[in-house]
């Protein structure tokens, strides 16, 4: 990861689905010591539109976590749902494939 993070992807033959795991060793700005109810940090889908997906979770009642930005050429947004549990939204940045 560019800030630092290091994951893993785990993924059954023949599935589409994989699982990844974020590693964030204490100096990086996202590593936070274990408490219990910290063992989920995120999860993760991809989407064609992330701006879209983004403001429709919004008009559905999810929390605004990050607003939708560039990576590289990818695209990313966070939502929080009900429990607070942070969902990630990731896709191709489209103004990025065209160039």
């Amino acid at each position: 990861m560019r800030h630092g993070g290091v994951f893993v992807h785990l993924k059954k033959p023949g599935s589409a689905q994989r699982l990844e795991l974020n590693y964030y060793p204490r100096s990086n700005r996202f590593y936070e010591g274990y408490r219990r109810g910290t063992e989920m940090d995120h999860i993760g889908f991809w989407t064609n539109d992330v701006d879209r997906t983004y403001a429709s979770l919004i008009s559905k009642g999810a929390k605004k976590a990050v607003a939708p930005f560039s990576n590289g050429r990818e695209r990313l947004a966070y939502v929080k749902d009900p429990d607070g549990i942070w969902i990630e939204l990731f896709g191709i940045d489209k103004r990025k494939r065209s160039r």
